[in-house]
């Protein structure tokens, strides 16, 4: 392994930084400041009023005017606040030098540059929005707010558009996920993908196809076969596992992955519903045949029990035409009476 590519890899391991108090800082260079001016200041005046050494009210003006205009100002540029639940990836001249991710008021290098491609960046799990400015009539409004280049470590929510994708079976499915992540390496985050947020949503997208094409949309009746409609939890359990091993190396953890929309195609819906309904009506004969076979059943039996009347074998079967035909019929049934003998 060449040293390049070890350096690489210890770049991508997320080192937090132990800067120094934000506060003491600040109080330290104002003071810092408020003396390089009184020094400026009376290093003029031992010039205008001669008295004291000119070599060291030279010197006093331009320790004083460095740091009072140029050193102090910069300082401040060091000064950092971090929220409950943000960090701060950054740089010092290209190299990574760490993430502050401790809430509190903190103070770096100057010189170190936040890092976050994709702040600002509009993508389908986030939206940018911009306060609006009054502007005078005829006049052209150009603000250009600071881009806040914080990444956030809170659970997010990323709700893709529904996609047209065929299941296992062929049939074209119309589904739709959400999915809860957070970044957990802001590192990988930030120098292993160029947005990690749109990443994600490409990645979720890809994994959505490969799990949809597992599964059939309905196991219609089979108990012992998963299926996207029948078992969604299994399903989503999967998808969220196949999010993660794709996005593992940009940092973030997947932590939920449901499935919010699921339905037939347009093209193919009306045939579906046609066929789910004669599977509805198939299995609701079958019981009223069953229950229509027990009735007789039991009919004949207490015809027999308390020897109410002697049927031969040729009654009993028009008998058990008759009540089939009553009991499973759609329509009410006509009786008619036969007043006469069978033969």
């Amino acid at each position: 392994m060449s040293v390049a590519t070890k350096k690489e890899k210890i770049n991508l391991e997320e080192i937090e930084l132990r800067a120094m108090n934000g506060m003491a800082c600040l109080v330290m260079n104002i003071l810092a400041i408020l003396a390089s001016v009184a020094a400026f200041v009376f290093g003029i005046l031992m010039i205008v009023d001669g008295y004291g050494t000119p070599v060291i009210a030279v010197v006093m003006i331009i320790i004083g005017s460095l740091y009072g205009f140029a050193v102090g100002p910069i300082v401040f540029m060091g000064l950092k606040i971090i929220k409950p639940n943000e960090a701060l990836v950054l740089t010092l001249f290209g190299k990574y030098v760490g993430t502050l991710k401790s809430t509190g008021f903190y103070w770096v290098n100057p010189f170190c540059v936040p890092v976050n491609p994709a702040a600002g960046v509009t993508s389908t799990a986030s939206a940018t929005f911009k306060p609006q400015v009054e502007t005078p009539v005829g006049a052209t409004a150009s603000v250009n707010w600071p881009v806040n280049r914080k990444i956030s470590l809170k659970a997010m929510t990323l709700s893709n558009d529904r996609q047209k994708i065929n299941d296992q079976l062929g049939n074209p499915i119309i589904i739709g996920i959400v999915v809860i992540w957070r970044v957990v390496n802001t590192a990988k985050a930030v120098f292993s993908v160029d947005n990690y947020k749109e990443f994600l949503s490409i990645q979720c997208d890809s994994a959505l196809r490969n799990i949809v094409r597992l599964y059939p949309y309905d196991n219609a009746g089979c108990d012992n076969e998963e299926s996207l409609r029948g078992s969604s939890m299994e399903v989503a359990e999967k998808l969220r596992e196949e999010i993660q091993s794709k996005v593992e190396a940009a940092g973030l953890e997947i932590t939920e992955a449901r499935i919010t929309h699921l339905s037939y195609s347009e093209e193919i819906a009306a045939v579906m519903l046609q066929r789910q309904q004669a599977s509805a009506i198939i299995d609701a004969r079958k019981l009223i045949v069953e229950g229509a076979v027990g009735m007789v059943e039991m009919a004949l039996a207490k015809l027999s029990e308390n020897d109410i009347v002697h049927l031969d074998e040729e009654r009993k079967a028009a008998m058990v035409s008759n009540l089939l035909v009553v009991l499973c019929g759609n329509r009410d049934a006509q009786p008619v009476v036969n007043s006469g003998s069978l033969y």
